[in-house]
């Protein structure tokens, strides 16, 4: 496949017009765009899908009105169309990567919830089958597992189950990792309870350790980031906030250079702290997920995220039992980065944080969230208001 003269989001984030060569499930090569001439040649015949004309060698997709951005990557979710990763269902992931997949998310590394090593045994079994069977290309990539509990505060639980919080334990994570063929990509830990040190400095090689559900000092947080932390679990969310006298892990983290996760649909953070955050923080480190839930995607009702029941109302989740506790999201990646540009992100800096970024954070960035020589051709064409035209996922036309 050629896609002919979109403004495409390049390496260096910017717009540039190019030609995208695909060849089977990877982009082969950019160049300089000279295929909208091309796309209008009277010998190309035969429309396939609005825009697109085969010719000799493939397909041409004429998208001189459109960017091309690359396909997201969403490292944190539990779920999507009344499923739930910790379901630990084929059928359910395969219904959770296809609407993913719809909805421009190509790659993702859903997260578990609190749970005993005997369920989250099983959760990472059946990740490890969906992630080495055949690819398929309506549904998305599964590239990783975010393991957000056991090891976490009971004093900013959220929506977990406190029924089966744990002290920091290598042995589990390890037998864990090893059930899953080696998919954790994300570890969160709350650093201020006993035996995280250890934990943080045992591992901290291994996988991508993350502050999460927290109540943590900023000196704890600083502690946790030098002994190899490198990552913060939705930011401002299950945490301590802001002080001037009790600066809390937030400064920690925006001092220490570490990744930051956000969840951008308008309810978990306000506006103005979004763009406080891209603002403060380098390009780089700035993280868009979802966090969302199994009712993403679903009408209003009642759903469960981590075996506890959820009221979901508009676009607000609750704890049934606890309606103050916000449990989870109800909007998509895809959603989410839309939200962050309207709430006034520089565009190329929301693109960065919902693929590229998110993508090194759980060391796929060689493969996914860029569009590249050599990377896989996950692409999806966006006219100016960032509404999703087509996905291209592994090299073949979605929608």
């Amino acid at each position: 496949m050629l896609i002919a003269g979109a403004r495409v989001f390049t390496k260096e984030h910017r717009f540039q017009k190019l030609d995208i060569e695909i060849a089977e499930d990877k982009i082969a090569s950019l160049r300089d765009s000279e295929g909208a001439k091309d796309v209008k040649d009277n010998s190309l015949v035969g429309v396939i899908l609005e825009g697109i004309k085969s010719f000799a060698d493939g397909e041409i997709l004429d998208a001189s009105r459109l960017y091309a951005i690359p396909g997201l990557v969403d490292i944190h979710f539990h779920g999507a169309v009344g499923h739930d990763f910790c379901d630990a269902d084929m059928e359910g992931l395969s219904a959770i990567s296809a609407y993913e997949a719809q909805n421009g998310v190509l790659a993702i590394c859903p997260a578990t919830m609190t749970y005993s090593e005997e369920i989250l045994e099983k959760v990472m079994t059946t990740a490890r089958e969906y992630a080495s069977g055949e690819a398929y290309e309506e549904q998305a990539q599964l590239v990783g597992i975010n393991m957000e509990g056991p090891f976490i505060s009971p004093d900013k639980i959220g929506a977990q189950n406190p029924k089966y919080l744990a002290k920091p334990d290598v042995a589990m994570f390890r037998r864990l990792q090893e059930k899953s063929g080696n998919l954790i990509r994300l570890l969160d830990i709350a650093p201020e309870i006993e035996g995280s040190s250890d934990f943080i400095k045992e591992l901290s090689h291994e996988v991508n350790i993350s502050i999460a559900h927290t109540a943590c000092t900023y000196e704890e947080a600083v502690t946790a980031f030098d002994e190899g932390a490198r990552h913060v679990t939705h930011l401002f969310n299950a945490m301590p906030g802001i002080n001037h006298r009790k600066p809390g892990p937030i400064p920690a983290a925006m001092e220490k250079n570490a990744e930051v996760e956000m969840i951008a649909d308008g309810i978990h953070v306000h506006p103005a702290m979004v763009r406080f955050v891209f603002e403060t923080m380098p390009d780089g480190k700035v993280i868009l997920i979802s966090d969302s839930m199994e009712a993403t995607g679903l009408p209003d009702g009642i759903y469960q995220l981590g075996g506890q029941s959820v009221t979901v109302c508009g676009q607000k989740a609750v704890l049934t039992d606890d309606p103050g506790t916000i449990a989870g999201s109800v909007t998509n990646l895809f959603q989410c980065m839309k939200n962050a540009i309207n709430m006034g992100v520089n565009k190329e800096a929301a693109i960065m944080a919902a693929s590229e970024n998110a993508a090194r954070a759980i060391g796929v960035g060689d493969k996914y969230g860029c569009i590249e020589a050599g990377f896989f051709a996950n692409i999806l064409l966006v006219d100016e208001n960032m509404n999703l035209k087509h996905v291209i996922n592994r090299g073949k036309v979605l929608f």
